[in-house]
């Protein structure tokens, strides 16, 4: 399976500390890609959360699909907690895993 095909859990943002969203995806380049262009209506469109924050991979879509779940329900602290840890300078992580 390539790292492209292999379920992931994402965060886009607006800005840093800005409005966040989280999804599941099995290929997150396309999908970063989609919510950077606006070219899926929704929330992230609504709000431009065009900026990937946080990621992270699982073996089974099941898991992520949980994950995906758990960090939704957590608070806006914990999100942003996940972001920082990561990413704490809240770089674009597009360019990163668009070309690995």
């Amino acid at each position: 399976m390539t790292r492209e095909r292999r379920p992931a859990v994402y965060i886009m943002a607006s800005k840093r500390n800005g409005t966040l969203y989280v999804g599941v995806t099995t290929n997150l380049p396309q999908r970063a890609w989609q919510h950077r262009e606006g070219v899926a209506d929704g929330f992230s469109k609504r709000y431009a959360c065009k900026t990937l924050v946080w990621h992270e991979s699982h073996e089974m879509m099941e898991a992520a699909i949980l994950r995906e779940k758990q960090i939704k329900a957590g608070s806006r602290a914990k999100k942003l907690a996940l972001i920082e840890t990561m990413n704490p300078d809240w770089l674009d992580l597009f360019e990163q895993i668009a070309h690995s």
